[in-house]
């Protein structure tokens, strides 16, 4: 089993909060941390209508008949039992007893928000971070091969090729988590919408321009959009505007949380056309942006970072927000590192002087470089970082 770098902050959570949460998109490896790091502990999916029916006719009763710890997944089945999750709680004199998984954010934050509050330590498990992977895979792998194949755990646990497993995955998500939505009418319109987000990635947010071009209304399209962020399906990059005049970009920038959805989406059959995809270098920026995102989420902490763009075109991909001060980062997919590479660190550089030393280019190739705007990582080697 592949390690997750979320198990030491989970432990400690349990040794402080009565209840867990731990929520992220399905298949992201929620059920397996939980009962890897809680071996002791009974479990009861909430998927299984018998496990549903008998907690739903007498939710006290389950709950006052539990000695030891409880891994309750997929909680969301049964929103009326947090409120009996209150009492119990308050009752246990044991932290860590109720462990509580679930892949519908807005409906939990909201049921956590309103009976759990002060009582749950809350935890968010997204796919796999290239971190926990590269220790289990071969060296010289292509990024490639990341982008087409994506980040979920049972890629790797199963003979199964992305092309199958995300198209499964896809009608899952529709047909169970998005029909439920009162927000969502139009599956068929809705699919379309994820379609046209997935050739967005990487790029300022336009919700009149989507809203358009998949034919309903700029209120429909931020309605849509919530729906993907509360699914962990797709995230929006803020941009960073503090202490700078007002010629600053203010448009957030659209991700998806995982390459391999959104190459399903755009329809890449296989990684070899990753080569030459008018997406590439945007799919690549997706996998190491989510990368950062997923290295402070995966320890309980809540990402820093941001985006830097002025009105002229000026930009830089990545900055930290980091007690010593801004780290800037530019990515780039090219194997090959040329002054242009730092066109956007030497901009930055001029106006905002963070030390060369703190700013970093990404990029695809192999070669660790200091040069005069930054230094220079490989993607598999961000480890080298020097950052917070």
């Amino acid at each position: 089993m592949i390690r997750r770098t979320m198990a030491s902050k989970l432990r400690q959570m349990a040794r402080g909060f009565p209840v867990i949460f731990l929520t992220g998109p399905r298949q992201s490896g929620k059920t397996t941390l939980v009962q890897s790091v809680f071996p002791n502990h009974r479990y009861v999916s909430l998927e299984n209508l018998d496990s549903r029916q008998r907690i739903q006719e007498d939710p006290r009763g389950f709950l006052e008949g539990l000695e030891k710890g409880v891994i309750l997944d997929e909680v969301q089945r049964v929103p009326e039992l947090f409120s009996y999750l209150q009492t119990a709680a308050d009752a246990s004199e044991t932290n860590g007893k109720f462990i509580l998984t679930g892949s519908q954010n807005f409906l939990l934050m909201e049921k956590i928000t309103q009976s759990l509050a002060g009582r749950a330590g809350v935890l968010h498990l997204l796919p796999f971070a290239l971190e926990e992977l590269f220790p289990k895979t071969p060296p010289g792998e292509p990024f490639e091969r990341f982008l087409f194949k994506g980040l979920y755990p049972p890629l790797y646990d199963r003979k199964v090729s992305p092309e199958d497993w995300y198209g499964s995955y896809l009608a899952t998500y529709l047909e169970r988590d998005v029909r439920q939505m009162k927000q969502v009418g139009d599956l068929g319109a809705f699919q379309k919408f994820m379609r046209l987000c997935a050739g967005r990635c990487g790029h300022l947010l336009n919700l009149s321009s989507l809203g358009n071009e998949c034919g309903v209304s700029h209120s429909t399209a931020k309605s849509w959009l919530s729906v993907l962020q509360a699914s962990f399906i797709v995230f929006l990059l803020e941009p960073y505007y503090r202490n700078f005049n007002k010629r600053v970009v203010k448009q957030p920038k659209l991700y998806f949380y995982d390459p391999g959805l959104a190459c399903a989406l755009l329809g890449v059959s296989h990684e070899s056309q990753l080569k030459t995809h008018y997406m590439r270098g945007a799919l690549f920026e997706t996998l190491i942006v989510s990368e950062l995102i997923k290295r402070a989420v995966h320890r309980g902490k809540r990402p820093q970072g941001y985006f830097w763009r002025d009105h002229r075109g000026n930009e830089v991909d990545y900055v930290e927000e980091t007690p010593r001060g801004l780290v800037p980062m530019e990515i780039k997919a090219g194997a090959t590192v040329t002054e242009d590479s730092f066109q956007g660190l030497q901009y930055f550089h001029e106006i905002v002087h963070p030390a060369p030393e703190a700013s970093y280019l990404i990029y695809g190739g192999r070669e660790i470089q200091q040069r005069r705007y930054g230094k220079a990582i490989p993607w598999r080697e961000m480890k080298q970082m020097q950052i917070g």
